[in-house]
């Protein structure tokens, strides 16, 4: 059994976008190697990803200003701004507790969007219009922000607290979504332990979330003593997210009595040590810690080294790369049969998705020259490999859904 300290180490490595990518690298050199068993990686078709990705971006952003991966792109959907909506009425409160509040809002929204399924939709009473999949979750998420679900304060209903995320149960939480059986939401009771998790986290951190009443808002507070010069590098954000949120994630991997999170076991990945077979990915934390960057600097701090982040393990991105025939299934179970996350078949998935996205954005910036010199992979995954997954699924199947039929319980994916 390790020493005590050598388990802190090892699970703060796991916490690390250089293990994300390190463990994921080595899933890549077993494909290389012909080594898999799910999964041969075609490498010569790189180059037509990499050329539709292109296409892609130039399509949606054809000045190629394209903002960074962030669930602020959802609040717009439909052409609405609907923070600015909210914010209008805020003249009187300080940067910084707008800051809090974006905070609450990210981080309530981001947990709830974990695949919503193929039958969902969500009509959002402002507009008329119905929306599907992430863009109908950021919606609803934020209309029970506006609503006040998330606080237990009625005079301070624009916050998340530990109070009120401790209490919602699974009904509310269903009528919020407008699911029922006509319009069923995939994992609706995973979301509604993740989010009592939640408030039980904030309670158990106060050194994140501040004493009682803990507020998820007062992240930002950490996060402020964490900046140096006015700076603050985008992994210190993803420590404090692992930190303070790890143990809301169910069923997981445990490492010295430490939920590890979106952390899983495949082969490829020996090392001899405690760590042996384990392939992090922290694909929501990753997501909530790239959609804090623009609340974080709208109080004046300014978010560095935002590529030292990776990839996001998720099936838009890992679609897009079997879709193009970069990762061909090597027998008929892999697209046949519906898989957990636990498998080995979507470990291998999601590790050659992270590694192979490095790759790919290399291409796209090779492709546009000048023009990509100083595109960020938060932009590549913006503009270029989400958007493209979810073009190429919408071209090869009549829902739109990804190529592997996946089994979430609403707290992956």
């Amino acid at each position: 059994m390790a020493e005590s300290s050598d388990l802190d180490r090892a699970i703060a490595w796991l916490r690390s976008p250089a293990a994300i990518r390190e463990r994921c690298g080595m899933v890549l050199a077993a494909a290389e190697a012909g080594d898999l068993a799910h999964f041969a990686y075609d490498e010569e078709r790189i180059a037509a990803a990499a050329d539709y990705v292109v296409a892609t971006m130039r399509e949606a952003y054809p000045d190629l200003n394209i903002p960074p991966h962030s669930r602020w792109r959802h609040f717009s959907v439909g052409g609405v701004d609907r923070w600015a909506a909210l914010a209008a009425g805020l003249d009187a409160v300080s940067v910084e507790e707008i800051a809090r509040m974006r905070v609450d809002l990210t981080v309530t929204s981001v947990l709830l969007d974990a695949g919503a399924g193929m039958a969902w939709r969500y009509a959002d009473a402002d507009s008329g219009r119905e929306y599907a999949r992430s863009e109908g979750l950021a919606v609803a998420s934020f209309d029970m922000f506006a609503a006040g679900l998330f606080s237990a304060d009625p005079a301070s209903p624009l916050r998340a607290d530990a109070a009120a995320l401790s209490a919602i149960d699974t009904a509310a939480l269903a009528a919020a979504f407008q699911a029922t059986d006509a319009n069923p939401l995939v994992g609706l009771e995973g979301r509604t332990g993740l989010l009592r998790r939640l408030g039980d986290a904030l309670t158990a951190a106060p050194r994140l979330f501040g004493p009682a009443p803990a507020r998820i808002g007062h992240l930002f507070d950490h996060l402020k003593t964490r900046a140096t010069g006015g700076t603050l590098p985008a992994a210190a954000i993803l420590a404090a997210v692992l930190d303070g949120l790890g143990p809301i994630w169910p069923g997981r991997i445990d490492l010295g009595g430490v939920n590890l999170g979106d952390v899983w076991r495949h082969p490829a990945a020996r090392t001899g040590d405690a760590t042996d077979g384990l392939v992090p990915f922290h694909k929501l934390s990753q997501w909530l810690t790239y959609s804090l960057i623009e609340p974080v600097e709208s109080a004046g701090i300014r978010v560095t080294d935002l590529d030292d982040l990776t990839g996001l393990a998720e099936y838009r991105n890992g679609g897009l790369l079997i879709d193009l025939g970069v990762l061909r299934p090597k027998h008929d179970r892999v697209l046949a049969a519906g898989h957990t996350p636990d498998t080995e078949v979507v470990v291998e998935w999601r590790a050659l998705t992270v590694a192979l996205i490095d790759r790919l954005a290399a291409r796209v910036r090779d492709r546009l020259g000048a023009d990509g010199a100083g595109l960020s992979l938060a932009a590549v995954l913006e503009g270029g490999t989400w958007r493209a997954g979810r073009r190429i699924a919408a071209e090869r199947r009549p829902d739109g859904g990804p190529p592997i039929r996946l089994e979430s319980d609403g707290t992956v994916f």
